[in-house]
């Protein structure tokens, strides 16, 4: 581990700190699932990731495709937190004519790899991607970041099923599961359980962990792939909202926005101190 885990719980802050930074003013939505995803986007782009921010294009270098991409905010602040673009253009986020658009668009800035958000796209992309990989004989690896309500999509099981028939080892796929997606709570919406199983019954091979455990996160994504000829699935457990007590856990914070006062001010407190 090039960091250590109190390094990445700084940059972990720092990435929550910012996503609050950049939603609170123009009333950006998904703030929830920005901040479950944010323990896995440090881990990954601090420790797993084979990425130089100096050369976004290097033909080797791995791929990641960020399937949730309504919750764009948390891709950006680790993108910039791990210098692949200024912090100064986080201001440009969700505004008419800026860079960062609510749904990243691929090259917007560097280290955004595909355009995403329609749920269901990010995962049969990057089947491709990691079967391109593979004919190419290129030794990079594909990882894949999905909310757990997208996997209602059909699309998601077809290239699941796909992968596991052509043994693509080069690919991971992480579950976002906070099992809460924008209507309810998975359960009731459509249940995922057992979801390893699933992912297993599709000839990959599955783990599951706390998606907020930073030293679980890396002693498991370093590992990949679990079994060779096999493509890897991780179900993260993890909780919208993470890190700000007034949304863990709470449907609403889904779509809604922080006001610019009391709700703004006690997130930065609980962020800055978690």
């Amino acid at each position: 581990m090039k960091n250590t885990l109190a390094g990445l719980g700084s940059y972990a802050r720092s990435v929550r700190k910012a996503i609050i930074e950049m939603a609170t003013p123009v009333r950006s939505s998904h703030t929830g699932g920005a901040f479950s995803a944010t323990d896995l986007l440090v881990v990954l782009y601090f420790e797993i990731l084979k990425i130089d921010p100096a050369r976004p294009d290097d033909p080797c270098r791995d791929i990641f495709v960020y399937s949730k991409g309504h919750s764009s905010s948390a891709l950006y602040a680790v993108l910039s937190e791990r210098g692949f673009f200024s912090p100064d253009l986080l201001k440009e986020y969700y505004v008419d004519g800026g860079r960062l658009p609510g749904h990243p668009v691929r090259r917007c800035v560097p280290g955004v790899e595909v355009s995403s958000g329609s749920l269901g796209h990010g995962l049969p992309m990057g089947v491709g991607l990691a079967l391109a990989r593979k004919l190419d004989k290129n030794p990079s690896r594909v990882f894949v970041m999905i909310s757990d309500g997208e996997c209602d999509e059909g699309s998601v099981w077809e290239a699941a099923m796909l992968a596991g028939h052509h043994g693509l080892d080069n690919l991971t796929v992480i579950v976002d599961f906070n099992k809460i997606q924008s209507l309810g709570r998975t359960e009731e919406v459509v249940n995922l359980e057992p979801l390893k199983k699933k992912w297993s019954a599709f000839n990959w091979a599955a783990r599951e962990i706390d998606g907020h455990n930073l030293s679980s996160i890396y002693n498991t994504l370093k590992r990949v792939p679990f079994k060779k000829g096999y493509p890897s699935a991780v179900v993260a457990h993890t909780v919208k909202g993470r890190g700000v007590s007034f949304m863990e856990g709470q449907l609403e914070w889904h779509y809604r926005s922080l006001d610019d006062q009391g709700q703004y001010l006690q997130a930065l407190k609980e962020v800055e101190r978690s």
